[in-house]
């Protein structure tokens, strides 16, 4: 049984049957809880959602980006993700008077070293968001703490250390970020169990537009927790979401409804790449990996539902 679609499900009828409604920052307004959480046997399958297809390449897209360190919107553009388009695009807009438009700033960035146009390479740049936290903590360029090369050190040392943490909530770098983390932290937990080491990981999110971030951060989650257990040579346990505001926007209600109509199928399974022992691996090396390194095996699933998204 995939019991991850029916708790899904179960948490946006929670939503829409006893959620407030609350202003929001994007103008569009919300139905709200506060306080949710999502919890998932990776032995069951690999977190996809079934009751909508789900755009695997473009999580996979985004992990390896944040894995990268990287917050130049381009390497998105080479791979056909477009999820932070919105959002640069407001910035973009406001630091010019006369901007172009999307479509041909997409070009533009696309055609960088042909281009003769004079951008700044700042043009392109959310701020210190989540990869550069992650990976260079507190530093412009290279210096800053790599939090992740330090989880992975700290998981083959100590494994049942408490401080597995790793945070994207700068208190000194949120005004330069283009969007405040929603996922802002999250922490790894590890137990023996005959002899092997399982891994498990609780993410924490302060605002979830739950019709389409939930499943995209449900998805991305568990793959980071399969690539680190990997590299800790451990086996992935359980999935742990919370999420604090937990929100509908108001005009997603009849699409999300449709949702909740459908019954799920079987989850897939995640197949990854299969390297030698001396090649890198997405945490060490991940400018050599890329989104087709990652498959779901027998993914099936009802068709997309298209829901607005308030930037």
């Amino acid at each position: 049984m995939n019991k991850l679609d029916k708790d899904y499900q179960n948490l946006v009828k929670d939503i829409l049957e006893n959620g407030v409604i609350k202003s929001d920052r994007t103008g569009t307004g919300t139905i709200s809880l506060f306080g949710k959480q999502i919890r998932h046997k990776m032995s069951d399958g690999f977190p996809l959602l079934t009751t909508k297809k789900m755009p695997f390449k473009t999580i996979v897209t985004e992990l390896l980006w944040f894995l990268r360190g990287d917050s130049d919107i381009r390497f998105l553009w080479k791979n056909n993700c477009h999820i932070w388009n919105g959002d640069w695009y407001k910035q973009y807009s406001k630091s010019c008077s006369n901007p172009y438009s999307l479509e041909e700033m997409i070009k533009f960035g696309l055609e960088w070293e042909q281009n003769s146009r004079n951008f700044h390479r700042s043009i392109w740049d959310l701020g210190p968001i989540y990869g550069r936290q992650w990976r260079n903590w507190d530093a412009i360029f290279d210096g800053g703490i790599d939090q992740i090369t330090n989880l992975i050190n700290d998981l083959k040392t100590n494994p049942d250390s408490r401080r597995l943490i790793v945070s994207a909530w700068n208190v000194s770098e949120l005004d330069k970020m283009i969007l405040p983390p929603c996922h802002n932290f999250f922490q790894m937990y590890s137990i023996e169990k005959e002899g092997k080491r399982y891994l498990s990981i609780m993410v924490n999110i302060r605002s979830n537009d739950i019709p389409l971030g939930l499943p995209f951060n449900i998805a991305s989650y568990g793959l980071l927790l399969e690539i680190i257990a990997k590299e800790v040579n451990m086996i992935s346990d359980e999935l742990i979401i919370n999420i604090g505001d937990a929100h509908i926007y108001l005009n997603q209600i009849e699409g999300i409804k449709e949702q909740l109509n459908r019954e799920p199928f079987q989850l897939p399974k995640l197949k990854i790449k299969q390297h030698s022992i001396d090649e890198p691996s997405p945490l060490t090396k991940p400018q050599y990996w890329y989104p087709e390194d990652f498959v779901v095996g027998n993914y099936q699933s009802h068709p997309t539902i298209k829901l607005p998204l308030s930037n």
